[in-house]
């Protein structure tokens, strides 16, 4: 009969898994990573064939940004996705064959947009969160500079009732000074802790500096089971 580990060599043994998961997810990402296509509608998404990991967040959240440093390039998301493509669901294949797919969805917080972009929106996440089965995770950024905003608490809802397990990541943490940055997360985690769907980790983030990207990258590959 095997004895019982300790928290310490728990530790050490989640540790190391991480690291090597971390190892793996750089690996694969500097390999084939690839813009599929743009869907207006779920009917124009590809076969549900392989898990995907959707990404969402205010506009201007720096969600193209994180994209390009998760997947080690640099501007795969601003080359694919045009001006037109702003309210579709953006995908990205991951690995040769495809292993996985990133989704990028549309922005919402549209301060000024028409009442109809904002219900052609809600109407296309929503029908994406419910209907895809393969869903394994989505990416909520939040920006670090902001915190969580009414619109963000209206997408945890989303999320919530949809019941689509989520991780809140924060962005652009190099542009606040390090004590409002542990004000704002600890005040997002706080929040995170009263939504059921809502993952327990928080990430803290930064797509120029790098912080925090391999830990999303390995967190990524994981939640994609692959």
């Amino acid at each position: 009969m095997s004895r019982a580990l300790s928290p310490e060599e728990l530790e050490a043994q989640e540790a190391e898994h991480r690291a090597e998961l971390a190892k793996r997810a750089s690996k694969l990402f500097s390999g084939r990573v690839d813009f599929l296509l743009s869907a207006p509608q779920l009917k124009f998404l590809p076969e549900p064939t392989v898990p995907e990991i959707a990404f969402c967040g205010r506009s201007n959240v720096g969600k193209s940004s994180l994209l390009n440093a998760i997947t080690g390039r640099k501007a795969i998301a601003r080359a694919s996705v045009t001006p037109g493509r702003t309210q579709e669901l953006n995908i990205f294949e991951v690995g040769d064959p495809t292993l996985f797919r990133l989704v990028d969805m549309p922005g919402y917080g549209f301060a000024k947009a028409p009442v109809k972009v904002v219900e052609k929106w809600k109407s296309l996440v929503k029908t994406y969160l419910r209907g895809r089965q393969v869903l394994h995770r989505t990416l909520m950024l939040v920006d670090s500079r902001h915190g969580l905003k009414d619109v963000d608490r209206e997408m945890m809802k989303m999320l919530d009732e949809t019941a689509v397990s989520y991780r809140v990541v924060l962005t652009k943490a190099d542009k606040i000074k390090a004590s409002a940055l542990d004000a704002v997360a600890a005040k997002t985690a706080e929040e995170m802790a009263k939504h059921p769907a809502a993952f327990p980790e928080l990430h803290i983030t930064s797509a120029e500096k790098g912080m925090g990207i391999e830990e999303l990258r390995a967190a990524v590959l994981g939640d994609a089971g692959v």
